[in-house]
């Protein structure tokens, strides 16, 4: 299937690592080019590679997120997609007070509200399209995570309010559900508990299909069928390519 997303612009918010990496190589195989926005550069070799081009910006700064995005309009031209996929889970719960509460939504909230305002006017003019990589903790909690939770709930919401604000102009804003995905970051995680296979094994047993993690190319390969004209009439939805983590039952025996 042809996504028809040769020489589009998409610009992915942490697309050098984890699921933003999975998400920059299906775009670029699918012809797309991409400009990855994130802290932290690359590795030179998978950038090279991939033929992505990435952009240097802290994304809790706002004047930086504006230079960047003039920087890329600048080198690249007008922008027809955006996946606000960058941030962390934190670990700020209520332990950690309001400030620290206020620090971790700069980190995973507030720049993909940024990233939506600055690039509108292109998205607008392009009837471009907008994914937001969200998490399954805002719908399930997960406790010790209460930042990180509020973002990804509001993330929830703004993709409905977007979706509605841009009906106009025929721009369409999903988002994607991600539940259990091993990334470097997750394997971190793991190796932080007293037995990892352990603690691997306990979470796959609790995920109905198969049993196995999701990979970061099953959650990009959904991105990019968002990002294409091929999911012409889907606008406002949370898809949840979790293997059935999230709405199946987990006792479920197979």
């Amino acid at each position: 299937m042809d996504l028809h997303l040769k020489d589009r612009l998409v610009v992915v918010t942490g697309g050098g690592s984890g699921i933003g990496a999975g998400i920059t190589e299906v775009l670029r195989e699918e012809g797309a080019r991409v400009v990855i926005l994130s802290r932290s550069a690359p590795e030179a070799e998978w950038l090279q590679k991939t033929g992505a081009d990435f952009l240097k910006v802290e994304l809790s700064d706002d004047a930086a997120c504006r230079a960047a995005v003039d920087e890329l309009r600048r080198s690249h031209g007008p922008v027809y997609g955006l996946v606000n996929n960058a941030g962390a889970n934190d670990g700020v719960g209520l332990d950690k007070g309001p400030d620290a509460f206020r620090a971790s939504l700069d980190q995973n909230l507030i720049h993909y509200y940024q990233m939506v305002h600055l690039l509108q006017e292109d998205l607008k003019s392009s009837q471009g399209a907008i994914v937001n990589i969200t998490s399954k903790t805002a719908l399930t909690g997960q406790g010790g995570t209460s930042a990180y939770v509020a973002a990804k709930a509001a993330q929830l919401g703004l993709t409905r309010e977007w979706a509605v604000e841009f009906l106009p102009h025929a721009v369409r804003v999903n988002a994607i559900v991600v539940a259990e995905v091993m990334t470097p970051l997750y394997r971190r995680w793991l190796d932080t508990m007293p037995d990892p296979d352990a603690r691997l094994g306990a979470i796959t047993r609790n995920i109905p299909l198969g049993q196995r993690m999701t990979t970061a190319r099953e959650i990009a390969d959904c991105c990019a069928f968002l990002l294409s004209d091929r999911a012409s009439h889907m606008t406002g939805q949370w898809l949840h390519p979790d293997g059935g983590y999230v709405h199946l039952d987990r006792a479920i025996a197979q």
